[in-house]
Formats: structure tokens, sequence, C-alpha cells
């Protein structure tokens, strides 16, 4: 059973700046939105990016939402230093920003700016799974619970004291799409009541334990080349995590052979891939030019 930590009280409404730009940070912007406890003076996101095969111009999905809420304040720097003179007019008066999957590093003259600083949903358990892809490792590496941190940002990285947690355990059969859905509503549910209670002056932030502290790097899809040599359920867990970004491939004849799902199973097993230890039976797959294919078994 999914567990969530925050304090209730009704106050009144709050000026805040929202910073987001993938579909993680969609529901907590239509949390907040939808809670007449906040005022969303704007919000800032990525620039538009080309996407698909075809580099289609496409706008972030925070974008679109923030559209689609009626809020006529969005603004997409390349940098934001870009925005400077507006961040500086609008940010002191504000109570709060608060950053969701945002995607860039806020510099300290940013986070100095709101008069309650800078709040952030985090898609991990802090001090655990400090970066950039924390839904991914934790899959990755067994680990058995998830969850999402609201915390106060500092000038480090996923460094700053802690507002609220939510815990949920991690399915044996697990996708890092699965996960990052719910964990986008978990955080969108705890975000409300915890942001309240914090620029009101009834939850006090708790510093993280930094000698717990782990860490994950940004993926590429370099990162989803499986390695024979570890063992299938570490390969298993991987492709798994991986899917659907940044995906698990394995060259058959110099060509990329994707690898969506597959079982650990005993050496020797017809069709499957000899590892470290054990053996990966491939499920379904797609081979390079060719179209997703599942594969009986």
């Amino acid at each position: 059973m999914e567990t969530v930590s925050a304090s209730k009280k009704d106050h009144p409404m709050h000026r805040l700046l929202f910073l987001g730009t993938s579909d993680f940070a969609v529901p907590s912007l239509r949390a907040l939105a939808a809670d007449g406890r906040f005022e969303i003076v704007g919000v800032v996101t990525q620039p538009d990016r080309p996407v698909g095969r075809h580099a289609t111009i496409t706008p972030p999905p925070i974008k679109i939402a923030a559209q689609e809420l009626g809020i006529k304040e969005i603004r997409q720097p390349e940098k934001m230093k870009d925005e400077e003179a507006w961040l500086c007019e609008i940010g002191p008066t504000c109570d709060a920003f608060v950053v969701v999957s945002y995607g860039k590093i806020l510099r300290p003259w940013v986070l100095e700016l709101p008069k309650h600083g800078v709040v952030n949903v985090h898609g991990s358990l802090l001090p655990r799974w400090r970066g950039a892809a924390p839904i991914q490792a934790a899959i990755a590496t067994g680990d058995a619970v998830s969850g999402v941190t609201i915390m106060q940002m500092d000038a480090d990285l996923d460094h700053g004291p802690i507002l609220a947690t939510a815990e949920t355990p991690i399915a044996l059969d697990e996708t890092g799409q699965s996960l990052h859905d719910r964990l986008a509503t978990l955080g969108a549910e705890l975000l409300p009541f915890t942001l309240t209670s914090f620029l009101n002056d009834s939850l006090e932030p708790e510093p993280q334990n930094h000698d717990l502290a782990t860490h994950c790097s940004t993926l590429t899809r370099d990162d989803g080349k499986l390695d024979f040599s570890r063992s299938a359920e570490e390969l298993e867990r991987q492709i798994r995590a991986y899917n659907p970004w940044p995906g698990t491939w394995t060259s058959v004849d110099e060509k990329r052979v994707k690898i969506f799902r597959a079982r650990v199973v005993p050496e020797g097993t017809p069709g499957a891939i000899a590892c470290g230890k054990d053996a990966l039976l491939p499920l379904e797959i797609q081979k390079e030019g060719g179209k997703r294919t599942q594969i009986l078994r």
C-alpha cells in the first residue's frame, strides 16, 4: 500500500511560478491549478524541440497542459538568463517556485528569488537516487520500494531538506513507464497539502542524511546496450527499467535488435541467450528496420 506523509490545513491563496517540462510534471501542474489555495502566475518550460523520425517541432507536455488550463504566461527560455529581467520582477512576488521535471539546473540567483525559495518534486526516496534517472535506477538495481520526495532546493543537486515523502512498492513486472506514471500521480497527490503546510510555516524541513546518498546519471541510447557477461536477472531488470527510454538492445550481424520483454531461464533453454549467470529468453523484440514482434514460447 502506498503511504503518504504531509500535514493538511486550509490557508489563503499562494502565488506560484511552475517550472516543468516532461509529462511527469503534468499531474502536479494540474493538481495545483485545480486547488483554490494557489494562483499559478506563470509556467516556465523548455523550448519546443524536434521529435521523432521526421523531426517534427513539438511543444513539451507542460506547455500543452498549461495552454489547456488557460495559463497565459508561458515562457520557454533556452537559458534562464534569457528571462532574467522577467524572473527578477515576478520572483519576489511569488511565495514559491515549484519545479517538477524541468530538466535544467537552476542557478543560485533563481533559487533566491521567491519568498520561500524553490520546492521540487523528485522521483525517488531521497537521498537515494539523486540525479536525472532515479526511476530507471531503482528498477535496474532491484530496489523493493520507490517513491517521491518533495524537497526545498538548494545549490547542490537533489541535496536540499525534505518536506514530505510518499512510498510505493516496486512490482516484479514493473517497467520504467509504469513506475513513472504511478510516481507522477503520487507526487501530484502529495504536493498541494505539503506546499500549503510549508508556506504557512507548519511544516519543518528535515535535512537529508548525505552519508546515504546514491547517484544516477543522465541516460543515453548507448546505455541500453545489453552486456551478456552480467547475470540474466540483472539484464531482465535493465530491460524493464529502460522501457520505454532509452530502450535495450543487442547487435546481431551488425544490426541492432531491440528487446522489450524477456524472462530469466536456465542456461541451455532453447532460444535463450547465455548470460554470466542463467540465460535470457527474449519475448518481444524488434529487428532493425522491422516491426515490433512478440515471440510465442
